[in-house]
């Protein structure tokens, strides 16, 4: 048996894997997915049911409409500031990793960005705590988890700035307000399908105030006239996110599967606390549920571990290569059992060594 603790594209459920195996073959009399027209009733009710599982496992308020678009989250990057900054305004920025620093950089096509806080300097291992944002920002970015460095973003500021998250990485791991948000973009491929598929969770009344003519298919109002339907969706991509949405549902929901990510963290970082042979990279109170990054005491001793987890059957836990180290991604479907199979693998390598 493997363990995929890789960073993404997701570990999926088994029967989620199944489901979207049989509609690829036959969806609707004998039809595949691949193959269906999305101006079907039946696509229809799949962004449908989609929709609604969105909203119903984030408890998103009314008022809010909820995009499935593509270009992943380096789209957004782009959209946001086309949709939400004025020419010549400002937004505010938080930079807490490689991500957060792309978005700032497409800002500047469509006006100013402010840096509030950056732990940049310290490699992006915290998230920045005492910053204050100017009140005429025409919006406050953040990103809520760091895959890269290992950190997350488990409360937000105080502002009366419309508030823009990229929760690319956790979204869907935990209880959140929605109503504290005014803009929520993720790419699905961590925890809730598979890559191509982008969420957009969006506020309708910020819309359309930037004084700016944009292209239709980069315009948030044109795709929530259209149903997420104004071009060819990813239709396998909705489809499989909509079983996967459902799987979550009948696990208990968002509440559920966050007391099970934070039992598979805590599991882990008790390990590489206690274990003489690993440190973690990150402040311990901004620790990541999703992306636990760690390095060996002993950098010699890193290639040997790395082999031992290969040898052994784990994928993915190479760290990112601006990084190094390792890096146990604990997305929703990775079973308690994979952690704790990788404990127990830390503590044969601690005896290895010592013998």
């Amino acid at each position: 048996m493997r363990h995929n603790f890789g960073a993404g594209p997701c570990i999926l459920p088994q029967e989620v894997f199944k489901q979207a195996s049989r509609a690829v073959l036959d969806f609707k009399d004998g039809l595949s997915i691949l193959e269906i027209s999305h101006r079907t009733p039946e696509f229809e009710g799949v962004v449908e049911e989609a929709t609604k599982l969105v909203k119903e496992l984030l408890n998103v308020p009314s008022g809010y409409s909820v995009l499935f678009l593509q270009g992943g989250a380096s789209l957004q990057f782009a959209m946001v500031p086309m949709n939400l900054l004025p020419e010549g305004k400002t937004a505010a920025y938080l930079e807490t990793g490689v991500w957060a620093n792309k978005a700032i950089k497409e800002v500047k096509f469509f006006g100013n960005a402010n840096i509030v806080a950056s732990s940049k300097e310290s490699n992006y291992t915290f998230i920045p705590k005492d910053y204050t944002i100017p009140e005429d920002s025409a919006y406050f970015h953040c990103t809520s988890n760091n895959t890269i460095y290992g950190t997350e973003m488990f409360t937000l500021p105080v502002t009366k700035v419309p508030v823009v998250c990229d929760m690319s990485s956790d979204i869907m791991s935990r209880v959140i307000d929605v109503s504290k948000y005014d803009l929520i973009y993720a790419g699905a491929q961590k925890n809730i399908g598979p890559a191509g598929l982008t969420i957009v969770i969006v506020k309708d009344e910020i819309l359309g105030k930037t004084g700016r003519g944009i292209p239709s298919m980069l315009d948030y109002k044109v795709h929530i006239e259209g149903g997420s339907m104004y071009n060819t969706p990813p239709v396998f991509s909705i489809y499989v996110a909509m079983l996967n949405l459902n799987w979550l549902k009948s696990k208990g929901g968002v509440a559920e599967i966050e007391q099970e990510n934070k039992a598979k963290a805590e599991a882990l970082y008790k390990e590489i606390d206690r274990n003489p042979f690993f440190k973690g990279t990150c402040a311990v109170e901004d620790r990541s549920r999703m992306n636990v990054c760690f390095v060996m005491e002993n950098p010699e001793l890193e290639k040997s571990f790395a082999k031992f987890a290969d040898d052994n059957g784990f994928e993915g836990l190479k760290g990112h290569r601006s990084v190094g180290g390792f890096r146990a991604s604990m997305y929703n479907a990775l079973p308690i059992t994979s952690v704790h199979a990788l404990i127990d693998l830390m503590q044969t390598f601690e005896e290895k060594q010592k013998s």
